[in-house]
């Protein structure tokens, strides 16, 4: 199935939809799946022809790159706005992410390679994800969120979504410090499956729709929302000792702190406040040239 207003794989198979993200055929990348506006705009479109149709039994949303679901957002992209431009463009993502999590039906993530930054925000946006984890002599991906790495934070919900998925503490950490984790060792609760091959994906996604149903919307994804309180002061009281001065962790923190006083959509705006600010750092400005350098 297809349509004029998008280029991303729609099928539809035994009352599941299979929503498939493809390389940018403009910007192709080696065959890698980048988050560019072109990529959000293709977004939108699908959603709305999964819209336009009667609810199905669920969305599995997958990625036609074998090495990585999504490599994370578009630096030099990112880089060539402005700030009233880079607000538009986070805030026109925000809004197709959080048409995944509206959906009537159950959604779940297929995640056979590298899923960082705004590629693992997307996947969260689903109700459930499920990853190949690697072992033995085949070659991990990664996995996680290291936008601190580069002096910068998170701007999709990932402060909001990951702590809900795993251990609070650990999670915050990895996003403070920009650390991603291997697919030979990843974190405990993150994903709601595992399997051993990446052909299995598929099967093991409709398994989890069938024992995972529901047919009204979500308002906001799996995030601080759904956490305790005091779970959440303990860890943010523990970490803020232990982490360094850097601006991007003390980002971090304030987002989850917006996030745990006045829930999940001030704490997108918190978000993407403080990534357009950190930008414009020294510390960003310099991490941001060397890697774009790397990758010119």
């Amino acid at each position: 199935m297809s349509d004029e207003r998008h280029q991303l794989e729609l099928d539809e198979k035994d009352g599941v939809t299979i929503l498939k993200l493809v390389p940018n055929p403009n910007n192709p990348r080696g065959g890698m799946v980048v988050l560019d506006e072109w990529l959000i705009e293709q977004l939108h479109g699908a959603l709305d022809e999964i819209e336009s149709r009667p609810p199905s039994v669920g969305l599995i949303l997958a990625s036609a790159s074998d090495r990585a679901f999504v490599a994370g957002a578009d630096l030099a992209e990112i880089e060539s706005k402005d700030d009233a431009q880079l607000f538009a463009y986070l805030e026109r993502a925000a809004a197709a992410y959080l048409r995944i999590t509206n959906l009537e039906c159950p959604s779940i993530a297929i995640i056979g390679g590298s899923v960082l930054g705004g590629g693992l925000e997307i996947a969260m946006h689903c109700d459930g994800m499920i990853a190949v984890e690697t072992s033995g002599d085949t070659r991990p991906y990664l996995v996680g969120l290291p936008e601190a790495g580069l002096g910068l934070c998170p701007g999709w919900g990932g402060t909001q979504m990951l702590p809900a998925r795993m251990s609070p503490i650990d999670a915050i950490r990895a996003t403070a410090n920009g650390k991603p984790w291997k697919s030979d060792a990843l974190p405990t609760g993150l994903f709601d499956g595992h399997v051993t091959d990446a052909s299995l994906l598929e099967e093991a996604a409709r398994s989890w729709l069938d024992l995972n149903p529901r047919h009204r919307r979500w308002e906001s994804p799996r995030c601080l929302d759904d956490m305790s309180r005091d779970v959440l002061i303990v860890a943010l009281d523990e970490l803020e000792s232990e982490l360094s001065d850097a601006e991007s962790a003390k980002a971090v923190l304030e987002c989850v702190r917006s996030g745990m006083d006045h829930g999940f959509m001030t704490a997108l705006e918190t978000e993407r406040r403080l990534l357009v600010s950190l930008r414009h750092t020294p510390v960003a400005r310099e991490r941001l040239e060397a890697f774009l350098s790397r990758q010119s």
